[in-house]
């Protein structure tokens, strides 16, 4: 009986072996690709592209050792250095080309397989980002987004939309600390907005309710719609579950973008007013969670900056060093860095570090303040008075570097 699929397979192959008969190795290899692509059968595909781009480099199709070669790396066929660069840029073009095509078909961890080498997060964003996210492909996209940092931002606005803000905060708590500032700011970001949002429908709501007749107030904050109920907050009421409200305001120190920490410092007050039940203690030097957090999203925005360091500086030099370490002093570091004062939280830290402490990491490293400040004697003689030649040798040679930011 006759096949017709049979039969075109037939066909493909004889013409796949005409053309390389009568017009070469790289047109047959070029059909081969074409085909694939067209057919959308992906990891065929990048095989296809392997066998062309060596084809197109002088190299055989495909790589084999000769039977005598069998353990004896000095007997396999070396490549050029030049020649094995070329090749390895065409075949990182084949798994971009080929793990977009997996992913936006929907494929997504065999197309990550393929992107992880590229190394091009903001490609495999987009190439998922025409993904429906549903319940059933919830939890692989959260864990490229996230996990694998492909985007944290995009990860964390999905898992509020689809888990909701406490099973969010439980996965920031257990993922961001472990990524950079970057990425920790576009989680928190993503959930400084989500609950300001939300405390924010709510407590206007409920305004409403109780005064039908109320002005609304020419900024929509948080802020300026407590103003006008004096004392709402005093007798317990609440807008939202308060821990999550903790937990965002605390996530919320690592932000610098100036819309968002005017949301965090809008947040930050509303959990000032609360009731003291509500009044979660953190840790130092955050202590006092709401007023400690509110002086920090201040002086960031250039508010009340002055009071704002003297309250830090005098937590940094009354913490117990044997209790709490030196988080203080680090913290206080870290504020002065970030409102433009490099040079200043660089002699503090030089000063008043215990030599021999290990560092939380919460301040910038003496070398990234130096740099930042432009002043790098203060390192070296620091340096130097602890013996310290690693140290004193990044500060001569980042000093005579053209280009400070490397």
């Amino acid at each position: 009986m006759h096949n017709p699929t049979e039969s075109k397979a037939n066909n493909d192959f004889m013409a796949l072996e005409q053309i390389a008969n009568e017009h070469g190795l790289i047109a047959a290899a070029r059909e081969l690709v074409d085909r694939m692509r067209q057919q959308k059968l992906y990891p065929e595909l990048f095989e296809a592209r392997k066998m062309l781009h060596r084809v197109e480099l002088g190299l055989p199709p495909v790589h084999v050792d000769s039977i005598g070669s069998h353990g004896n790396k000095s007997a396999a066929t070396k490549i050029e250095t030049s020649v094995q660069d070329e090749l390895d840029k065409r075949l990182l073009d084949a798994c971009r080309e080929v793990g977009g095509g997996l992913m936006r078909s929907g494929r997504l961890q065999e197309g990550w397989m393929y992107l992880r080498a590229v190394g091009d997060d903001a490609f495999a964003s987009e190439a998922m980002s025409q993904i429906e996210p549903t319940q059933d492909n919830l939890d692989l996209l959260l864990n490229l987004y996230v996990h694998e940092g492909i985007n944290i931002g995009r990860g964390t606005d999905l898992c509020l939309k689809m888990r909701g803000t406490c099973n969010t905060i439980t996965m920031l708590d257990s993922i961001v600390a472990m990524r950079g500032r970057t990425d920790q700011q576009a989680a928190v970001e993503a959930l400084v907005k989500h609950v300001h949002q939300e405390l924010l429908a709510n407590l206007i709501a409920d305004i409403k309710r109780r005064k039908p007749d109320v002005q609304e107030p020419s900024e929509q904050t948080i802020g300026a719609w407590l103003s006008l109920v004096p004392g709402l907050l005093r007798d317990g009421t609440y807008h939202l579950d308060t821990t999550h409200l903790a937990s965002t305001v605390r996530f919320a120190r690592v932000l610098d973008d100036p819309q968002v920490l005017r949301l965090a410092a809008d947040l930050a007050e509303y959990g000032r007013q609360l009731h003291a039940q509500y009044q979660y203690s953190s840790e130092e030097p955050f202590a006092d969670l709401y007023p400690m957090s509110l002086a920090w999203f201040r002086a960031l925005l250039g508010e009340h900056v002055e009071a704002a360091l003297r309250v830090f500086r005098q937590k940094a030099e009354s913490l117990d060093l044997q209790e709490h370490g030196s988080i203080g002093i680090e913290t206080y570091a870290d504020l002065l860095a970030r409102i433009g004062r490099p040079g200043e939280a660089a002699k503090y830290l030089m000063r008043s570090m215990p030599e021999g402490m290990r560092p939380f990491g919460v301040a910038p490293s003496l070398i990234e303040l130096s740099s930042a400040s432009g002043e790098y004697e203060p390192m070296k003689d620091h340096a130097k008075q602890r013996g310290d030649l690693i140290g004193f040798a990044a500060a001569v040679l980042q000093s005579h570097h053209k280009s400070p930011s490397n």
